[in-house]
């Protein structure tokens, strides 16, 4: 029996010193190819090429056109109210009480 215990522990042994090692490996390769593939889906699905130039183009247009082009004479004074009165309206609503019991919800 223990000849065949000691065999049987000389063949486990190396297997528990290769084992972390090849799991390192596993996980090392798993993470790289994650990063790869995450890198690859961001930059496929966030912008196209067509998408990049066309904000290419509007990026240079904005930086170069206020150069060139003359400079234009002031909007009238009643436009000019227009972002207060937004700004306004977007205060009262956000502290305007709800009513709870209106609000149509399948959770209350």
């Amino acid at each position: 029996m223990d000849g065949i215990g000691s065999t049987s522990r000389q063949r486990r042994s190396p297997e528990l010193v290769r084992r972390p090692n090849a799991a390192k490996r596993h996980l090392q390769q798993r993470q790289q190819e994650a990063d790869f593939n995450d890198r690859k889906v961001i930059a496929s699905t966030y912008f196209s090429i067509g998408a990049f130039l066309v904000l290419a183009c509007l990026t240079v247009s904005l930086l170069i056109l206020p150069l060139v082009l003359p400079p234009l004479p002031p909007p009238p004074s009643l436009l000019l109210w227009l972002p207060v009165a937004l700004l306004i309206l977007l205060i009262v609503l956000a502290f305007m009480p709800t009513d709870v019991k209106s609000m149509a919800s399948s959770y209350l």
